[in-house]
Order: C-alpha cells, then sequence, then structure tokens
C-alpha cells in the first residue's frame, strides 16, 4: 500500500468528461480542491482528461441548452435542471442553464489536447466548464475558445486541426471501454469513480492508493 507518507509517487488519475456535463463540472471541481490540498501537502497528481460527448449530434452553431433538453427529455426538464443548480450552488458554482447554449464539444476537447502537451489542461478544463455554465458563450466559437485559451495561457498555433485525431481516438476507446456515463475518474492503483464524488473522498484516494 502507498499512503500521503510516499509523496515521490506521482498519483496518476485518469478523468472521462465531456464540458456540457453538470456532473463533470461538480465532480471536477471537487477533484481540483482536492488534488490542490493533496499538492499543498508535498504530493504529486498526475492528471489525463479523456474525452466523452454526451450529444455528438449537436450543432456547432449552438441553440438554447433548456430547448435541446426539453427536446430530449420533455416535461420535467427545468425542475431537474433547477435542482441542479442548487446542488451546484453549495459548491460554490452557478449554473445558468437559462441562458446556456447547448452545442458539440469536440472542439472543446481538441483544445484540452492542446493544453495538455503544455501542461495546462486542469486549468483549460476548469475555464471551459465556466464559460459553459456560468459565462453562457457558445465554447464552439473559434473566438471564444481562442479567448479562453489566451485566458489560461495555452498557444494554439495555427493548424485548427491539431489534436482532432487524439480527440477521435480517444472517443474509440471510451466507447470501447463501455462507458456510458460521466464523469469517470480512474485512480491509478485505486478505486474508479462514477458521478460526482465529495471532496473528500477524492482525497482520500490520492492519499491512499492500493
Amino acid at each position: 500500500m502507498t499512503t500521503v507518507s510516499d509523496r515521490s509517487t506521482p498519483r496518476r488519475v485518469d478523468i472521462v468528461l465531456d464540458i456540457i456535463c453538470a456532473h463533470s463540472y461538480i465532480g471536477y471541481t471537487r477533484f481540483a480542491r482536492a488534488a490542490r490540498r493533496f499538492r499543498d501537502e508535498g504530493g504529486e497528481v498526475e492528471v489525463r482528461f479523456h474525452p466523452y460527448q454526451l450529444d455528438p449530434d449537436a450543432s456547432p452553431a449552438g441553440e438554447p441548452l433548456l430547448a435541446a433538453l426539453e427536446r430530449k427529455f420533455g416535461g420535467g426538464v427545468r425542475a431537474e435542471t433547477t435542482r441542479v443548480a442548487a446542488h451546484a450552488a453549495h459548491d460554490g458554482l452557478v449554473l445558468d442553464y437559462e441562458h446556456a447554449v447547448h452545442t458539440t464539444t469536440l472542439e472543446a476537447h481538441r483544445h484540452l489536447v492542446l493544453a495538455a502537451g503544455q501542461g495546462k489542461a486542469e486549468e483549460l478544463a476548469e475555464r471551459l466548464f465556466r464559460a459553459y455554465f456560468t459565462d453562457a458563450v457558445n465554447i464552439s466559437d473559434p473566438a471564444v475558445l481562442a479567448r479562453l485559451a489566451d485566458e489560461t495561457g495555452v498557444r494554439t498555433g495555427e493548424d485548427p486541426t491539431e489534436g482532432a485525431e487524439e480527440v477521435r481516438a480517444g472517443l474509440e476507446r471510451v466507447r470501447r471501454g463501455n462507458v456510458r456515463a460521466v464523469p469517470v475518474f480512474l485512480f491509478e492503483n485505486g478505486p474508479t469513480f462514477t458521478g460526482a464524488q465529495s471532496e473528500e473522498s477524492y482525497l482520500a484516494a490520492l492519499r491512499t492508493t492500493v
């Protein structure tokens, strides 16, 4: 067993998520806080993101999120989004379902690939979530993505396809792995969590791996 006293070995955590998933946002926020605490204790965490698409057919042009949810799930959506927003508020998150723009996340995932190559993926993931749920902007818009990349210090280069093949390969791996819900947090030599867990659960998994 490896405990927090052995800080020389980085804890690798693979995270499968989608930027338009509220539970991914909540879960990642709690994980990020746990990772920050673990790093403050002297530990190291290596985070690897894996793409997932809740709605592969979503248009990059975007549409009102509530309209998309009502079309897919029917009545009762507003009550559910109100419940989820209230749940997220306990973590200090603002989910603006009234104004959020539903869109494909392919380009967002591509930018996460670019950010990962520069050691900035954790920062960009948080910023993408906030842009989608709180700022209510279209995270498929090239201008929006360029701004978010600039804010987090991610260089995007001139090739608009860079990272796209990695995203496609990642989606295929996740599909073959039969992942049907996100978020998923896989702690190397440790537990696997599906769904948003508590900050303390993530911290305990980082401190002790089997």
